[in-house]
């Protein structure tokens, strides 16, 4: 086994928090990452991670290798780029996460074309509404709504999202149309909820005539899919906060409509996020730029869309 080999398998090791997750990832066995590991060790003296029966952590030794071990990945990155023209025949895996609504609608319909392209790239997609750890979980890149906790990251903005407080037709007939975000907190309604891990309440920022203000919206409805809350809007449940991208159709079609009008949501900013050393790879430089621009388009196509029933 190469030394690189053993840095590159350390270096996952290391991102990803266990030998078999980073297997997984660079598709050898466990044994092999652990072989990998062992050898590195040997050749540097040192131990670089502390095993017990359910945990692996770096040591301080490991902590201290790790960033010159990513500095020589990335040199080796470099070299590559400048004499196997690279940027034009990308290969590897990418490793991508997005929000549901995002990945369905938005991403997951271009990554054929992108891999149509660039055969020698292959992209792992992961969609979840939760909160996700860039670094933690081994992505290259994340695409999100909203604001991200870790600042260190950098961000590539796409598009400023509008968002829609929208109910179905049957709702209103049974509850009334509620004209602000006053409404909402009176009693009379059933506002559908995004749930994360941890969150103890829900804050809606609306627009009002004083500025943005949060509203503290409750209803009987929770759950961590927004797909699942969308689907709870359309079958009458209560009233969803959602991306004009993301409910379109049904605001053209009527089986939604806006609610609250006098105080809508404010939008919500959508990007990418990556880390330094995510961003020198070729590939992934290419996937960021080849999604940037088509889903800024496709964006503002939904929301021309949605305006139809505005």
């Amino acid at each position: 086994m190469s030394y690189l080999d053993n840095i590159r398998t350390f270096v996952r090791v290391y991102e990803l928090g266990g030998m078999s997750a980073a297997g997984r990832d660079l598709r050898i066995s466990p044994a092999v990452t652990s072989a990998r590991i062992a050898q590195l060790e040997e050749h540097l003296g040192v131990r670089l991670f502390q095993r017990t029966t359910r945990n692996l952590t770096p040591t301080e030794q490991g902590r201290a290798f790790y960033p010159g071990a990513c500095e020589v990945l990335e040199a080796l990155d470099r070299a590559e780029a400048q004499v196997t023209d690279i940027t034009e025949n990308p290969r590897g895996a990418l490793h991508v996460a997005a929000p549901l609504g995002v990945g369905r609608r938005l991403l997951a319909p271009l990554v054929p074309d992108f891999l149509d392209a660039y055969p020698e790239v292959t992209v792992r997609l992961r969609l979840s509404d939760r909160k996700i750890d860039l670094t933690g979980e081994g992505l290259d890149l994340a695409f999100f709504l909203g604001r991200p906790d870790d600042s260190t990251l950098r961000i590539r903005s796409i598009a400023h999202c509008r968002r829609v407080l929208c109910a179905a037709p049957s709702y209103i007939a049974a509850r009334g149309m509620p004209a602000s975000g006053a409404d909402l907190v009176s009693g009379r309604h059933d506002c559908l909820n995004l749930r994360f891990p941890g969150a103890t309440e829900f804050r809606w920022t609306l627009e009002t005539a004083e500025g943005p203000r949060k509203f503290r919206v409750s209803g009987r409805y929770e759950c961590d899919d927004g797909d699942v809350l969308t689907d709870w809007a359309l079958a009458g449940r209560g009233i969803a906060m959602k991306p004009v991208f993301e409910v379109a159709d049904a605001l053209r079609a009527g089986t939604l409509l806006p609610v609250a009008s006098e105080t809508p949501p404010v939008p919500v900013q959508m990007a990418c996020l990556f880390t330094h050393r995510r961003r020198q790879d070729p590939k992934t430089r290419l996937f960021m730029e080849f999604m940037i621009e088509r889903i800024g388009r496709a964006v503002k196509a939904a929301e021309a869309r949605g305006a139809l029933q505005g």
